[in-house]
């Protein structure tokens, strides 16, 4: 997969953001909410000030510049080919196009469009965008933790083991130039003993 088509999925999935927010805004608000599994998972409309999940309430302009910095770096990271490989270009595409269908809204209408209520545990209403950050985030999580992480230590091994057979070179060649100098010194002591030998009586 090329930087250029995983900026071109990110624009779909902002697309889809955009739709769904589109029919929440006019056929979801005026009925408020809309079960999907009772007691579990529900569509409730919800206006929300803040970043993902409620969290940061009335951050507007701090929210946007903070999205604007990151989406420039990690698309500008996909343009010039510093990263690679399928499964993290997925995870930045993902975490891109989640942040860019919520700045969208935050620019446009000030607050984002939420919709998506996870009953039992009383989860704070979110949208398909946020979806698409969390997944992009757990997958750049996989990546760096057994992916990225295991590619290293085997270049370290590969680097250590390719420093062995220099060190190995090494010390033969130290032994080979020490055998030379072992084999003259013992030269000129038989020569010293020769002498002795020839002015004994």
């Amino acid at each position: 997969m090329s930087g250029i088509v995983t900026l071109i999925l990110s624009a779909l999935l902002v697309g889809v953001d955009a739709l769904i927010k589109n029919w929440a805004a006019t056929s979801l608000k005026p009925v408020g909410s809309i079960d999907l599994i009772p007691d579990v998972l529900s569509l409730h409309y919800h206006e929300n000030f803040g970043a993902a999940f409620g969290i940061l309430q009335q951050k507007r302009f701090f929210l946007v510049a903070v999205t604007v910095v990151v989406l420039l770096v990690l698309a500008g990271a996909i343009l010039l080919r510093k990263v690679r490989g399928p499964l993290l270009l997925t995870s930045l595409g993902l975490i891109i196009a989640g942040g860019a269908g919520n700045l969208v809204d935050r620019v446009r209408l000030g607050y984002v469009i939420d919709y998506i209520y996870f009953e039992p545990i009383n989860f704070p209403i979110f949208n398909f965008a946020d979806c698409c950050v969390v997944c992009g985030t757990v997958l750049l999580a996989f990546y760096l933790l057994f992916i990225d992480g295991r590619q290293g230590k085997k270049a370290a091994a590969v680097h250590q083991a390719g420093e062995l057979p220099s060190q190995t070179e090494g010390q033969e060649s130290a032994s080979v130039e020490e055998q030379p100098r072992q084999t003259e010194a013992e030269e000129e002591a038989q020569s010293e003993q020769a002498e002795t030998e020839e002015q004994e009586p």
